[in-house]
């Protein structure tokens, strides 16, 4: 025979020998590959024998195999010719017993828990009263109308429920996809509930799967988690911000009791009124204690009127009295005032003012005098003019608009003159280089000086 004649025998031995078997081992080396197959070895005390799961299978499993898991596999033993080994092609992989999921489930636990994930510190508040709650959970279970009922009737609410499988495959990738979708919506929810009802360890194991644990972990809603029966917990409970036993629970724990909270508003409203009223009371008796203390309004003006009846009684002698003395006043004056006292002091009058008469010879002599100092200085004010220079030759040189040169700098800088003689005005034009004449010396006559007086 041939290798492979021989290879192909044993190959159909052993599948017709083991064509259903069931092996209970360990998980070790498991490893999914691109393809979507699953390759792993099952292993016990004594003995290994490798093992391999198809894609379609793989899509079937419960749970996510991972290495120190203690399984049950059923399917059938073949041949490797190409390496001529033995291996088992699973059709069906379970947990070996309740024991081996919960010591998958510890093992999880404490991983997750060292990265923080559990951490007091990360917990977050519940909002008082939210206006918006978003619920996680199957559109078909008793869960949603339990948790719906009982907002209702403690505080209605809007409820935005996001529909997810709640078990088997796919189950926990639609949970975590939910909250993540809840906190990525433009009008986020104010709380959020994961729910679903109670069940075997195996039913809830989509909600201890590290996926849905990250995805509540790292939500910015704060999140109620409900899963199961008060017994039953899950590491999704861990990673929320608050356990509700059953998911009727977490209904209670997001939203109060309407009407306690009317009541607490009516009984706050009382408590006001009466701690108003109670004000209002004190602050009259005070008010009462403060005016006893104050004398009586009578009491207080009877020495101002006792002052005014004094005054009033006075006041009419006193009119009296002062109309007698104007009285003789008056005739006292009356007799000092007769006509022949005015003619006498009319005459005395007219005695000083003819002795104050001025004579006309000194009032001319005054004027002469001032007509001879007026006469004086315009005379000096006639030599001092500015246009009597030029009456004797001179010439004044101004520019165009009229103002005076006092330089040859100025002049120059004009260009245009103007010469002012005594009789007249000449234009004239500065030109440098022109040759000069030159000047003939002649005495002036000196001016004769002008008499002041």
């Amino acid at each position: 025979m041939s290798v492979s004649e021989l290879s192909s025998r044993l190959k159909r031995t052993v599948e017709d020998a083991f064509g259903l078997v069931r092996l209970r081992g360990e998980i070790s080396g498991f490893k999914r590959h691109a393809s979507g197959h699953c390759y792993f070895t099952m292993k016990d005390d004594k003995a290994c024998i490798d093992a391999v799961i198809w894609k379609g299978c793989a899509a079937m499993l419960r749970f996510r195999p991972e290495d120190g898991i203690e399984v049950v596999a059923t399917g059938k033993l073949t041949t490797y010719p190409g390496r001529s080994k033995y291996q088992i092609v699973v059709d069906q992989l379970e947990l070996a017993g309740q024991g081996a999921l919960m010591a998958l489930l510890d093992k999880r636990r404490r991983a997750l828990a060292a990265e923080g994930l559990f951490d007091a510190e990360r917990k977050k508040r519940l909002p008082f009263l939210p206006r918006t709650i978003g619920v996680v959970t199957s559109p078909t279970g008793a869960v949603i109308r339990d948790i719906l009922h009982r907002l209702a009737d403690r505080c209605p609410s809007h409820v935005i429920v996001w529909p997810v499988a709640v078990q088997g495959e796919g189950a926990a990738g639609q949970v975590a996809a939910a909250v993540r979708g809840f906190e990525a919506l433009a009008t986020r929810p104010d709380l959020v509930i994961v729910a679903r009802g109670g069940g075997s360890i195996e039913d809830l194991w989509a909600f201890n799967e590290e996926e849905v644990v990250r995805a509540v972990a790292a939500c910015s809603i704060p999140i109620i988690s409900a899963v199961g029966h008060e017994t039953d917990t899950s590491l999704c409970d861990f990673a929320a911000d608050v356990r509700a036993p059953t998911p009727t629970a977490a209904a209670e724990m997001a939203v109060p009791v309407r009407s306690e909270l009317l009541a607490q508003v009516r009984e706050m409203g009382l408590r006001s009124s009466r701690c108003a009223r109670r004000s209002v009371e004190r602050a009259g008796e005070q008010l009462e204690n403060g005016l006893r203390r104050f004398p009586k309004r009578e009491a207080l003006l009877a020495p101002q009127q006792q002052k005014l009846d004094e005054l009033s009684e006075r006041l009419p002698r006193a009119l009296s009295a002062r109309l007698s003395h104007a009285r003789a006043d008056l005739g006292h004056a009356a007799g000092a005032l007769r006509p022949s006292l005015l003619d006498i002091m009319i005459r005395r009058s007219a005695d000083r003012l003819g002795a104050v008469r001025l004579a006309p010879a000194l009032v001319q002599r005054k004027i002469d005098e001032g007509r001879r100092t007026l006469e004086s200085l315009w005379r000096i004010a006639a030599q001092a003019h500015p246009d009597k220079p030029l009456a004797k030759g001179y010439a004044r040189v101004e520019d165009k608009d009229g103002h005076t040169l006092i330089s040859a700098g100025a002049a120059r800088a004009a260009g245009r003159l103007r010469l002012v003689f005594g009789d007249g005005r000449v234009e004239a034009s500065v030109r440098e280089g022109v040759e000069r004449t030159p000047r003939r010396s002649y005495s002036a006559p000196k001016p004769e000086q002008p008499k002041l007086f």
